[in-house]
């Protein structure tokens, strides 16, 4: 049970009381300072506890921001101000100061926490109204204020995502809000539309699977219902302030779940109709992984670099200006919303093949697009990487032991090596791959060349101009290899294989990105060592390919055994973290890519 102090005289007639328990918050009172310090004593210091004006005039929306929101230890607006037990010990030197001076207790309560040391949010609040009126005059202006804008109205439009696709703005959330007010006021919480999004894709994979017209004209329609269940949720999160911990987890991993399934469920229906094309399937998890690593790469890098800009930013701004090139541009980089669109119409009214042409075309043009205007921006800016941003990279590189063995070998010899040495490293090994038989040593030598390099790139801090393409790098280096022995095999079951290795190793990359962005830091480093970092996978499947080159048929067993181990230690890391105490409740505020 949550608790809020009620300062001051009640003002008669003011639905305030009711509104406050309304939001779940049990309502004792206090005529002032003293009084409200000798209440916050008597509340558990394990329950979220809130200070508010007795004359407080505004919204209920807006009181809901201030005291309600999980994400934040300490949030206020103007006459209302909220603490977690995060934020608690710093309400209470407050209050037993009694900080003396003019306008509403609750404000001065956060000035005096704020200038602690305890950052306090203070939600935007836009048309909404929120203040502590002095006279009857203003008093009466405020009511009016708060009759002339409606709650719920506003309260609908800002569950919508700030930033969305062209398809997301205009064919989804125009109705997908309503169905998350539906839901909240059934009590149903975002993790269960999760869930029911996930459940949804999955039958789709399934309908795709068997490989039959009526199976892929399900499938389409199920994959959009599934991505406005995807929408939904984040949408019902956002209405009703219900952000958890584990709500972050599902969010950050689902959606890369339900597309990847979709895509085995696409090759296994085309195996059905004797197409093999699961090397396309592969390819198109390939692209959209690396892709999304450069989005998060770049985005760690350049978020917090001083002196951080460009003539190439500034003529992005001026586009931005003409309304009609941010949906041009927004569009063409076939986000997830365009990009489901897109499967689920291919799925319908052709053929597996004809979806993964799609995808790989559409995908790759969006990503030489968005990454040549990140390299653009980084070579014609000057701005100066932070520790954090340069160690976050280090993080995304994925590097276990034996990168970090050669790093400290070559390192000194190698100073600012950065991505010119991932580069090198890379291509070496995938054309070795590439030009030699299954199973040749010279990929092993290749492997042990990459690793040398790989320790190289990562031996000094990261802050070079295009350093952040690294760690993309390293994953298309990786996850190409596997793609491409698992081709040269030319045995059945290799590919599957491949797809499945690739899949439990991207969650690993999927689920570091998320953490970093949560503020927690990447996965313990002995998690990273036990899965052998990303040299150490390229090469012990060079080797498994080298070892087994004289019967080929054992390879995908093989690549089947490694997958399975790599899920396993991941996920069962991956599960604790997320729903333990210190994982962040964060959701994403743009669409993914």
């Amino acid at each position: 049970m949550s608790t809020v102090i009620l300062t001051g005289l009640p003002v008669p007639g003011s639905p305030l009381t009711d509104e406050l328990r309304s939001l779940g918050f049990d309502v004792r009172p206090a005529t002032g300072p003293h009084d409200a310090a000798a209440v916050l004593a008597g509340v558990p210091a394990d329950q979220r506890v809130a200070v508010v004006d007795g004359a407080f005039v505004g919204h209920v929306h807006a009181l809901r921001l201030a005291l309600t929101d999980p994400r934040f230890d300490a949030c206020a607006v103007t006459g209302a101000f909220a603490v977690q037990p995060g934020a608690r010990a710093a309400l209470d030197e407050a209050a037993a100061l009694a900080p003396d001076g003019e306008g509403p207790y609750a404000d001065r309560l956060a000035a005096a926490v704020e200038a602690a040391g305890t950052t306090v949010q203070r939600p935007e609040l836009g048309t909404l109204v929120a203040a502590v009126p002095a006279t009857d005059a203003e008093r009466t202006a405020a009511d009016a204020a708060v009759a002339a804008v409606d709650d719920e109205a506003v309260r609908l439009r800002t569950a919508v995502k700030s930033r969305d696709g062209f398809f997301t703005t205009f064919f989804i959330s125009p109705y997908s809000r309503y169905i998350a007010r539906w839901c909240a006021r059934r009590g149903l919480t975002p993790n269960q539309v999760t869930t029911a999004s996930l459940i949804t894709a999955l039958i789709a994979a399934g309908c795709a699977a068997t490989g039959e017209r009526w199976g892929y004209v399900a499938a389409g329609v199920l994959l959009l219902v599934s991505f406005v269940l995807d929408c939904t949720d984040g949408q019902l999160a956002r209405y009703s302030l219900q952000y958890s911990t584990m709500g972050a987890w599902l969010d950050a991993t689902f959606d890369r779940a339900k597309e990847y399934s979709f895509y085995a469920g696409l090759a296994l229906g085309a195996a059905k109709n004797g197409d093999d094309v699961w090397a396309l399937a592969l390819g198109a998890m390939i692209l959209m992984t690396c892709r999304h690593v450069v989005d998060f790469s770049f985005n760690e890098a350049n978020h917090d670099a001083t002196a951080n800009t460009s003539p190439t930013a500034a003529l992005s701004d001026k586009l931005d200006s003409v309304g009609w090139t941010v949906w041009v541009r927004r569009m063409i980089i076939l986000p997830i919303g365009e990009r489901w669109a897109m499967i689920a119409v291919l799925t319908a009214a052709t053929t597996p093949r004809i979806v993964f042409y799609a995808l790989l075309v559409g995908c790759a043009f969006g990503a030489l697009y968005t990454t040549a205007g990140r390299v653009l921006r980084s070579l014609t800016r000057k701005a100066k990487r932070t520790d954090r941003a340069a160690q976050a990279l280090a993080d995304l590189a994925d590097s276990g032991p034996l990168a970090e063995l050669a790093g400290r070998v070559v390192g000194r010899m190698a100073p600012g090596a950065g991505i010119a040495a991932a580069v090198i490293g890379s291509v070496a090994l995938l054309w070795t791959a590439w030009a030699y038989e299954f199973g040749a040593r010279q990929v092993i030598i290749a492997a042990v060349f990459y690793a040398v390099l790989a320790g190289a790139a990562v031996a000094r801090p990261l802050k070079g101009a295009l350093d952040w393409l690294v760690p993309p790098v390293f994953r298309a280096a990786e996850y190409t290899t596997v793609l491409i022995l698992a081709v040269k095999a030319d045995v059945p079951g290799a590919l599957p294989a491949a797809f499945g290795l690739v899949a439990a190793v991207a969650y690993h990359h999927y689920d570091t990105v998320y953490r970093i962005r949560g503020g927690t830091g990447a996965p313990p480093h002995w998690l990273v060592r036990t899965i052998g970092g990303h040299e150490g996978r390229v090469l012990l499947t060079s080797v498994l390919a080298s070892v087994l080159a004289a019967r080929a048929t054992d390879f995908p067993v093989a690549l089947t055994a490694v997958a399975v181990f790599v899920a396993i230690v991941v996920l069962v890391e991956s599960i604790r973290f997320w729903v333990s105490s210190g994982a962040p409740a964060v959701h994403d505020e743009g669409e993914p890519a």
